[in-house]
């Protein structure tokens, strides 16, 4: 079995030929209020990250894949596992899919892949998001995927407009 491998998508390290693409979704300020970005990235300290990024989420406490479409390896979107607990075996998840291939199916079935590979292969007890209250298409995505919302944050994400709730969302292995 490729863990890797879904119905529509594969999941792949991050290469050199990835920068201009990460570089491009890096300093998209509309995406910043979905992160924890506040300012741009210079294609430099790109570079340097993917030159330095070993894909060890024991050492690193993160794990970056890339998204492509099943067959095609042009970057479309990208799995982010972090704040990645070894003790509890735990770990936070994002997902982000170019805003030119939504609303296809390849978020559901990344996110599908990503969380098979996490909790079957990595052996995480838990995966977890963050999800803004007003984020309808994220909420509808982890849901989809079997996350529960286990708790509401209270003024947890700053926006533009002040400050907005978000819904703890929680995938939990089935076999503890």
């Amino acid at each position: 079995m490729n863990y890797l491998i879904g119905q529509q998508t594969e999941l792949r390290a991050v290469e050199p030929e990835d920068l201009e693409t990460l570089y491009r979704w890096e300093n998209d300020s509309s995406l910043w209020i979905y992160g924890n970005t506040v300012a741009p990235f210079s294609r430099f300290l790109l570079k340097q990250y993917i030159e330095n990024y070993t894909a060890d989420i024991a050492r690193d406490n993160q794990l970056r894949l890339i998204v492509t479409p099943k067959g095609d390896p042009k970057a479309i979107g990208a799995v982010d596992c972090f704040d990645y607990d070894p003790t509890h075996r735990k770990a936070a998840i994002g997902i982000l899919i170019d805003p030119q291939y939504t609303r296809r199916g390849f978020g559901r079935d990344a996110l599908d892949t990503f969380v098979k590979y996490a909790l079957d292969f990595l052996h995480l007890h838990q995966l977890y998001a963050h999800v803004p209250t007003g984020n309808t298409a994220s909420l509808a995505l982890f849901r989809a995927c079997g996350f529960v919302e286990s708790g509401l944050l209270r003024d947890w994400v700053r926006l533009p407009h002040g400050y907005t709730d978000a819904y703890l969302m929680q995938k939990i292995a089935a076999n503890p």
